[in-house]
């Protein structure tokens, strides 16, 4: 006697169609969350629509003239990005979840370390120096941290369930302030703003009393008032949103690009305003978006994120590992987060920041960083389809 299962009705086809392969490639195909996928597939293909449109005026600006740069240079270079980032995806998302676990606590120590070497062998660009330069190309350590320090501070947090006396909030209070001193050195403003407010997220879904982080939000507040009269970044970013001073046409002027298109846009390669954009294949696509596709295509895409952030957030409420639950809340808020603050500079609502617009920005450093993290966040909100049986799916003992 052996018992195999008998699928009926919904499952039954899908178990005809393979469900009982049992190989790497097919335990993920029937784990992994494929409303997830497909989410992520439209991002990139916007994304591509929407740098299409701005690379004419990005060649423009930065060709000089020069005929080097064809139209749709920064489109194939995008291309050739997401042809590298989308196997990245797949190949992370395909890892046991320990494997993921492991290997994101070794990227992070290497990432911290290529931090530390920021300072001394990083390339400047436009006034920050957060790039180290490999051969030809270059790479942003902090983007690629950014998952990877998620991931151990969860892992971190998750311990003291196991072991309350674990020292382990002013373990992971300290490495998130190494983390934002060397950022600040850069320096990287908002994306110091990103590591801690995800800090702060994961020890409030860690469980930290009430009292503590009251305690942590007025200190939060104090130190943007400190980092207002200390530090001239800061300062500087501050003043030009408030006081319409310094970089604030930078603001301004994706705000007048955005809304130029009105409720439907100009139409694909028809708008005009993207070329006074200073960054419209990068921080500013966006207003891109809106000039050529209008506001209601913009709408369309800030729900299409917020549609990823509550798919994950529900599907965590069924997990019961904590760390799976800290792991994942933690990496689709990091993408949340991420997006909204780049919607907020586009729409004048928040200081410029110098932050991509997930899957949709031009870049490679930025689409690989990401990719490696929506993978991350694929394998550990991954299933296995027989623990949550359809009511369809039924069992009998069958004789060979």
């Amino acid at each position: 006697m052996s018992t195999n299962a008998l699928d009926i009705g919904p499952a039954g086809k899908a178990g005809r169609l393979g469900r009982s392969d049992r190989s790497a490639l097919g335990r993920w195909f029937w784990e992994i969350d494929k409303l997830l996928l497909v989410l992520v597939a439209v991002l990139i293909a916007i994304g591509l629509i929407a740098v299409a449109a701005a690379s004419p005026a990005a060649a423009q600006r930065y060709s000089g003239g020069s005929v080097s740069f064809a139209p749709l240079y920064y489109f194939y270079r995008q291309l050739f990005w997401i042809a590298l980032a989308v196997p990245v995806m797949i190949a992370v998302s395909m890892l046991p979840k320990p494997t993921a676990r492991r290997l994101s606590l070794l990227g992070a120590a290497v990432f911290i370390g290529f931090l530390f070497l920021v300072p001394f062998i990083g390339q400047e660009v436009n006034g920050a120096q957060r790039w180290i330069g490999i051969g030809i190309t270059q790479f942003q350590p902090s983007e690629f941290l950014k998952p990877l320090f998620i991931v151990s501070i969860a892992w971190m947090l998750s311990l003291k369930e196991k072991d309350p006396s674990l020292p382990m909030v002013p373990l992971t209070g300290l490495v998130t302030g190494v983390v934002a001193l060397l950022l600040m050195q850069q320096p990287n403003f908002g994306e110091t703003i990103i590591f801690v407010g995800i800090w702060v997220l994961l020890l409030a879904l860690s469980g930290a009393p009430m009292r503590f982080l009251y305690v942590l939000g007025a200190a939060g507040v104090a130190a943007i008032v400190l980092a207002y009269f200390f530090y001239p970044v800061a300062t500087a970013r501050i003043d030009g949103f408030l006081f319409s001073e310094g970089d604030n046409y930078q603001v301004e002027s994706a705000l007048r690009t955005l809304t130029a298109g009105g409720l439907f846009g100009a139409g694909p390669g028809s708008g005009t305003r993207k070329f006074s954009l200073p960054e419209p294949h990068t921080d500013y696509i966006f207003s891109v978006i809106g000039e050529e596709f209008g506001i209601i295509a913009c709408l369309a895409i800030a729900i299409l994120y917020m549609t990823i952030v509550a798919r994950v957030l529900v599907r965590m409420l069924h997990e019961e590992d904590k760390f799976i639950v800290l792991a994942g809340a933690g990496l689709v808020c990091q993408f949340g987060m991420q997006a909204l603050i780049n919607m907020a500079v586009n729409v004048h609502i928040a200081p410029s920041k110098g932050m991509t617009l997930p899957f949709i920005s031009y870049g490679g450093s930025s689409m690989i960083a990401l990719s490696m993290g929506f993978g991350l966040l694929l394998a550990f909100s991954r299933r296995n389809p027989y623990l949550h049986r359809s009511p369809y799916v039924v069992t009998r003992s069958v004789k060979r």
